[in-house]
């Protein structure tokens, strides 16, 4: 398919160091897209910013795609609020 049929969406999330950023992108990266044939994913840590680009091929998948990838970004925030300091003083 032509990259101008393709419906990019791109969200930065910004995080409170880029090392929350960076465990954010690998356990996001981690799953794979369901339709891999119609979804593109590239992610990314700009600083202390999640950079997520999203390429479908309909604006449905867009925002389905969206709403999964924000429902893991809250639950890896909320993770983190709870469990990232005392995760790193563990290690």
């Amino acid at each position: 398919m032509a990259e101008e049929e393709w419906h990019i969406v791109t969200v930065k999330v910004p995080f409170s160091s880029s090392k929350h950023a960076n465990i954010a992108r690998d356990v996001i990266s981690v799953d794979r897209e369901l339709q891999a044939h119609a979804v593109k994913r590239e992610l990314t840590v700009e600083g202390d910013q999640l950079v997520g680009t999203f390429r479908t091929l309909t604006v449905r998948l867009a925002r389905l795609t969206l709403n999964a990838f924000l429902e893991n970004v809250e639950l890896i925030i909320r993770t983190l609020d709870e469990f990232g300091p005392d995760a790193e003083t563990m290690s």
